[in-house]
């Protein structure tokens, strides 16, 4: 049995949503390590590599922000019935998330590979150019491979619904540091490898170059190193699992899937899918409209508020990873509260993760307003424009930090508890009402320029905090519970 989850139905609540919280926080800044590693050495390539590279991505966000939704559905079914005590079925419906997103996986994986070609051109490339090979080349390489990476996403969140998130930390961390190391090798092989004239190996290069002449997969070598060190980690998840070391104990029988509970898995999971890829869709749009705005504004070029944009978006999801962390770790505290017949308890720990957010969130917003200019800076030395434009974003955004934190951890509360089509309405009333709209209205008839987007981002943030705070204080999702005691012993006989 393992002993890495923490009791979240029972005694004091801050250490345990701290305990739960700060390994996911931990995680996501190991993905961003991973993306870093893998940008660094493609840019040893060449620009057209890092262009690839780019392309490709919006593809491979949708398809793991589709797929991503689906594994939150096994956090909540595992997480609700822990906390009713219902084990024989925390295996079941693990074991049911488990296949269905495999077989989920499999079809994005044929889809993906055989549609690339096709997908590639729509956000950019042309056919028959370099970037485009290479983009063809990466994104079919990791659509091959999809099904390794949504192994590793379904651990992850079984885990964590069980309340053990130090575990898929270590896995992450073991992926990372396996993708840091094969990275420089299978990118760029034994030739002109700056890793070795580093480490003082220059014969040794030359050495093995004689011997195998190989040059590298390039951006496919990167591509290769994602989807084999996320694939033994997922390996080694499954068997966790399967083994029973982490307290879920699955067996063959449990990938047997039910109609039921299939059912369940895509009443859950389906509105969080939508929510994350409209989320992504919703930053491709207001790229666009700081375009916009940017050729509308005197004396901005466009480029330059692209750029800025570009760069406030990257700042704000790093200061939101504590965010991310608490919400994950609600949802958690909520499902198994939930399933534990305590409704109050779940309703009090959301008020506490708000507060924690809120605490930590007031001085991240006032170090972003009073530095903005050499925190830019950092980001693109030289640039006077994209460094004015910049400061302005983070001065008018910066200050509601608490409440687009306020946002997440609420949305974690209502995942937990199996609204999940409650949090995929507010995060679409935030994008496409509260958000894109003004932002168009502000620059088009306001005549404010770029800084109308900046307004209507900060206004969005605030509106939907209040508006989803205030819903959540109805408390109509304490009646949501997905799997109740009862229903358990009825379901699947």
């Amino acid at each position: 049995m393992s002993t890495r989850d923490v009791n979240l139905t029972e005694g004091d609540l801050l250490k345990p949503l701290l305990t739960l919280s700060i390994p996911i926080v931990l995680s996501q800044l190991m993905q961003v390590g991973y993306n870093l590693a893998d940008t660094f050495w493609v840019g040893r390539v060449g620009e057209n590599a890092v262009s690839a590279l780019s392309f490709s991505w919006p593809l491979v966000f949708l398809m793991i922000s589709i797929g991503g939704g689906f594994t939150v559905a096994g956090t909540v079914l595992v997480a609700q019935n822990k906390g009713a005590g219902n084990h024989d079925r925390v295996d079941h419906v693990a074991g049911q998330t488990i296949a269905f997103v495999t077989l989920l996986s499999i079809f994005f994986s044929a889809v993906g590979y055989l549609l690339a070609p096709v997908m590639l051109p729509l956000i950019g490339t042309t056919p028959g150019t370099e970037v485009h090979n290479l983009a063809v080349e990466y994104t079919r390489t990791i659509f091959l491979g999809v099904y390794f990476m949504f192994g590793f996403f379904i651990f992850q969140a079984l885990l964590r619904g069980w309340g053990d998130t130090r575990t898929p930390m270590f896995l992450m961390a073991f992926g990372v540091a396996l993708n840091v190391i094969i990275d420089p090798f299978l990118i760029l092989g034994f030739n002109n490898n700056p890793l070795f004239g580093v480490l003082g190996l220059g014969a040794l290069q030359s050495q093995l170059f004689a011997a195998t002449g190989f040059t590298g997969f390039g951006v496919q070598g990167a591509a290769i190193a994602t989807v084999f060190s996320r694939g033994l980690g997922a390996l080694a998840g499954f068997f966790l699992l399967f083994s029973g070391r982490v307290g879920i104990h699955l067996s063959p029988r449990d990938l047997v899937l039910k109609a039921e509970t299939v059912r369940k898995i895509v009443k859950i999971g389906a509105p969080t899918s939508v929510e994350q890829s409209t989320r992504a869709l919703g930053v491709t749009a207001l790229t666009a409209l700081v375009a916009f705005a940017g050729a509308k504004t005197v004396g901005v070029d466009t480029s330059a508020a692209v750029a800025a944009f570009g760069i406030g978006i990257r700042l704000n999801s790093l200061v939101f990873l504590p965010a991310i962390g608490l919400q994950q770790g609600i949802e958690t505290v909520v499902g198994q509260n939930l399933g534990a017949d305590k409704p109050d308890r779940a309703e009090r720990g959301v008020h506490l993760g708000a507060g924690l957010i809120t605490g930590a969130l007031v001085f991240v917003s006032a170090g972003a307003y009073f530095f903005a200019e050499p925190i830019f800076s950092v980001f693109i030395p030289g640039e006077p424009n994209v460094i004015a434009i910049g400061v302005d974003f983070l001065r008018i955004v910066a200050p509601t930090y608490i409440f687009l934190g306020i946002f997440r951890v609420v949305s974690g509360g209502f995942r937990g508890s199996g609204s999940t089509r409650t949090a995929m309405i507010f995060t679409l009333l935030s994008l496409w009402v509260f958000r894109i709209p003004p932002a168009y209205l502000l620059v088009e008839y306001g005549g404010m320029g770029v800084s109308g987007v900046w307004w209507a981002i900060a206004l969005s943030s605030v509106i939907s905090a209040v508006i989803a705070y205030a819903w959540f204080l109805r408390g109509t999702w304490k009646d949501n519970v997905v799997d109740s005691p009862r229903m358990a012993a009825a379901a699947d006989d």
